[in-house]
C-alpha cells in the first residue's frame, strides 16, 4: 500500500499530538492538520495546525515548520530533527521540508488515504496533486501511517466534509 516501517512508542505519542493539534485546527474553522517538530533528543521545538481558513492556502504547518526551523536552527539540527504530521506531506511542504534539509517525517495518514476517503465521499480533487513525499524528495526517510491515528484523522475530515466517517 505505502511506504511503511514500525514506528515506536515515541512516534506514536507525537502523532498523537499532531492529531490534537489537527482537531484544534477543525475546532478553529480550520482544515484538520497539525505537524510538530522534534530535535535529536526527543525534544518538541516547535508545533502548529492548519491555518489556510483565512485564505492563504501555503499555511500549512508543515510549511511553517520548514521556516521556523530554517531561521532557528543550524543546518546539523535540521538534519537530526523529525517532523510529526496528523497527515504525509503535500507536494509544497515536501519540497520546503527538502529545500532545509529536515530529516525524517513520520505521519499518522497518507495522501494516499486521505485521497481515497476524499473520492469514497464524492469530493473533487484538490488543485495540486497528491504526491507521496518520496515523490517529490526521495532522500528523505518516511514512516507511517498509523492505523490506529489514520483512522482518527479520517474521522476529522469526514466531520470537516459533514459526511459520515
Amino acid at each position: 500500500m505505502e511506504p511503511q516501517s514500525d514506528l515506536n512508542d515515541d512516534d506514536r505519542r507525537f502523532l498523537a499530538r499532531c492529531v490534537d493539534l489537527a482537531r484544534d485546527a477543525l475546532d478553529g474553522g480550520d482544515e484538520p492538520f497539525g505537524s510538530v517538530l522534534v530535535d535529536g533528543e526527543g525534544r518538541e521545538l516547535f508545533a502548529d495546525r492548519n491555518r489556510v481558513a483565512g485564505g492563504d492556502h501555503t499555511r500549512h504547518p508543515e510549511f511553517e515548520i520548514a521556516r521556523w526551523a530554517a531561521e532557528n536552527l543550524t543546518p546539523e539540527q535540521r538534519a537530526e530533527s523529525v517532523v510529526f504530521t496528523s497527515g504525509e506531506h503535500c507536494p509544497m511542504c515536501s519540497a520546503a521540508h527538502a529545500w532545509v534539509g529536515l530529516g525524517r517525517i513520520v505521519y499518522a495518514s497518507s495522501s494516499q488515504q486521505l485521497s481515497a476517503w476524499h473520492n469514497d465521499w464524492g469530493l473533487a480533487p484538490g488543485p495540486v496533486v497528491p504526491l507521496p513525499i518520496q515523490d517529490v524528495a526521495p532522500g528523505i526517510e518516511v514512516a507511517g501511517p498509523d492505523p490506529e491515528l489514520s483512522t482518527q484523522v479520517r474521522q476529522l475530515h469526514a466531520r470537516l466534509h459533514g459526511v459520515d466517517g
